[in-house]
């Protein structure tokens, strides 16, 4: 887990800092000015320009799960110099202007979903995941359970597991969700995606869950919220909002690429059955599929379809 959270360091430091106390958001807010000169800044240099003493720098650290101040510049000065080699030219920290050109905004875009990617995944416990799949493979049901954009990820990746016969039920409703929550046990897994942790039926459908003994599974951006407080196995994601994308708007990438990673290791652990269940859905969409055709027959075929729309000219015009 050290590892994950060093390399997620910076990203973890935005997600968090709405949640911490007015002197450890201070000492955050100093490092995210700059991450580059706080990394060169004696612990002294950080609590005069934070405002506040170097125990509470201290205390910091170890909530970010660092022994000491060291640990974080070394942590802060690693992500900093990969950060920068990588840094695309689009910077995505400006906001989107009503006339910026459409390049621009997809750089922007395009900039802040390929980063909120990088740091899920430099911030997903890998070991959890395994777990997690582990606990799929052998599942006598799973259920899912996501409201809003976040009900997009947990239909996706219903989608994906039926696919392969996972027995898996994804619900929209959340009397359905909180019944059928109540109807497992020992040996099933309930999975929940909330952006922010604090969706309340979110919460009420993974406790359900956990007091019939199942495995539940909190995929969430702040790894201390009440969500995440209430389940089993908690799978941090990041997001990196842009001007009409709001974070729970742009939650969605950082989501999907936890899930996939667990529809990947799952079918991994089930590559028989996997592979035979991909044969038999390929046959039998099959007929639904167009053929591709010679390059040949559809220039002839266009050729047809062009003589066809031409008005006919009467002969004696013609003369």
């Amino acid at each position: 887990m050290k590892g994950i959270v060093v390399q997620g360091v910076i990203g973890r430091m935005r997600m968090e800092l709405p949640n911490l106390p007015d002197a450890l958001q201070r000492v955050a807010e100093q490092i995210l000015e700059d991450p580059a000169i706080a990394a060169q800044a004696s612990i002294v240099d950080l609590a005069e320009r934070a405002g506040t003493s170097t125990a509470t720098v201290t205390r910091f650290c170890r909530v970010l799960g660092f022994k000491g101040y060291a640990a974080l510049r070394v942590a802060i000065a690693t992500e900093s110099g990969r950060e920068a080699q990588a840094r695309w030219e689009t910077d995505i920290d400006r906001e989107i202007e009503p006339d910026d050109p459409m390049d621009r905004v997809l750089g922007v875009i395009a900039s802040a979903d390929a980063r909120a990617i990088q740091e899920t995944a430099a911030r997903l416990d890998l070991a959890q995941v395994a777990r997690v799949a582990d606990a799929i493979a052998g599942a006598n049901r799973v259920e899912l359970f996501g409201l809003g954009s976040s009900g997009t990820a947990a239909r996706e990746l219903a989608f994906r597991l039926e696919r392969i016969r996972v027995p898996c039920w994804h619900r929209e409703d959340a009397h359905k969700a909180l019944t059928n929550a109540a109807l497992l046990g020992p040996g099933d897994v309930a999975i929940g995606l909330s952006h922010s942790g604090r969706t309340r039926e979110v919460i009420e459908v993974l406790a359900e869950a956990a007091d019939q003994g199942a495995l539940t599974v909190a995929v969430t951006s702040f790894d201390k919220s009440p969500l995440a407080e209430a389940v089993d196995v908690v799978l941090t994601t990041a997001v990196h909002e842009t001007t009409f994308r709001l974070a729970a708007l742009s939650a969605l990438h950082g989501q999907l690429v936890a899930l996939d990673l667990i529809y990947v290791a799952v079918a991994q652990r089930t590559y028989a059955r996997t592979t035979e269940a991909f044969e038999v859905t390929a046959r039998a969409v099959q007929a639904h599929r167009l053929h591709d055709e010679p390059t040949s027959h559809r220039r002839r075929a266009a050729r047809e379809a062009a003589d066809l729309s031409r008005p006919v000219v009467p002969r004696s015009a013609a003369d």
